[in-house]
């Protein structure tokens, strides 16, 4: 910061006193930003000393709070009217509350750092450029600037679910596939759960006009209590979908859904793992439903027949008959 000197007659300021670049360069906003925000309302006008412009401590906090709400997806019109509510003394710390509960993590997951020989290793020990640019579009790895070899992982459960895929033998191109066709799923049930407790729940926190602190406070309350109810909303519903369409899958598979036979019944018998891949090695994949139908066939006429020849041998003969 350069200090601004006084002129003959001004006193010296209370606290940092700054010119515009100054201002700029610890703002991180340019020079034609700050004229275009006190130009809006935005920024109150600086100081004049003399033949100077001064900046305070507070243009800068004001700049700053610009920032944040920016890059929370506020447009201008919208900063400014909580920062003139903010002005008029009704409060901001309410609504900056809510903000930052809303724009806080909505998970507990850490994210971890990986090393890209790491990551090989993960995943069979053969390079795969493709696939890790897939992984970097879908935001599952985050470059690290400065370092090509290192990446972010912003959730390490997604990558182990990757992980366990690939080594199932699922091709990454074809997680990545999924994991697109997913997330289009998943952010619509998320911006249908999010319409409905809008409309259910803040519809009277959002007004014309920005909540007061109290509302605001009241809503970030509200947000703290709701949030785990998208995600164990989810989970059960996923719980009873997977158990619903596992068992429909299996018994298409196995050939146990093949439509309504006549004079019989189907059941719906699971089978050993192992059981099933020695089947399959020996008949091939297609044809172990058939394999297991006709095996379990012949051992019930086998002891079928093994009764009838037991209940014959016990069953006296003519000439023993009194």
């Amino acid at each position: 910061m350069v200090p601004v000197r006084a002129e003959p007659g001004v006193g010296p300021a209370a606290g940092p006193a700054y010119r515009i670049e100054d201002l700029a360069h610890h703002s991180g906003a340019t020079v034609r930003t700050i004229r275009a925000y006190q130009d809006r309302g935005l920024l109150p006008r600086p100081e004049r000393r003399g033949r100077a412009n001064v900046y305070a401590d507070a243009h800068l906090a004001r700049l700053r709070q610009i920032a944040d709400l920016l890059d929370r997806g506020y447009t201008l019109a919208s900063i400014k009217e909580l920062l003139e509510a903010w002005d008029a003394g009704r409060g901001l710390g309410g609504v900056l509350g809510l903000v930052a509960e809303v724009d806080g993590p909505w998970t507990d997951e850490q994210a971890v750092r990986i090393t890209r020989a790491e990551l090989d290793e993960r995943f069979g020990g053969r390079p795969d450029d493709a696939a890790v640019a897939d992984a970097i579009e879908l935001g599952v790895l985050e470059p690290v600037p400065g370092d090509e070899n290192l990446f972010l992982v912003p959730s390490p459960q997604e990558l182990a679910v990757a992980v366990e895929l690939h080594a199932a033998g699922v091709p990454l191109s074809a997680i990545s596939g999924h994991l697109r066709e997913l997330r289009g799923q998943v952010e619509h049930i998320a911006s249908r759960f999010l319409e409905f407790t809008t409309e259910h729940v803040f519809a009277r926190y959002l007004g014309e006009h920005p909540p007061t602190d109290a509302e605001a406070t009241e809503a970030a309350s509200l947000v703290r209590r709701l949030r785990p109810l998208a995600q164990q909303t989810v989970d059960a519903e996923l719980a009873r979908a997977m158990r619903l369409f596992a068992n429909r899958h299996l018994r298409q598979h196995l050939g146990a859904d093949k439509g309504p036979q006549p004079m019989t019944e189907t059941h719906l018998v699971a089978l050993p793992a192992a059981t099933t891949g020695a089947v399959e090695r020996l008949v091939g994949a297609g044809q172990v439903a058939a394999f297991v139908a006709a095996a379990a066939e012949r051992e019930v006429q086998a002891r079928t027949l093994d009764q009838l020849t037991t209940n014959h041998h016990k069953e006296p003969r003519v000439d023993e008959l009194p």
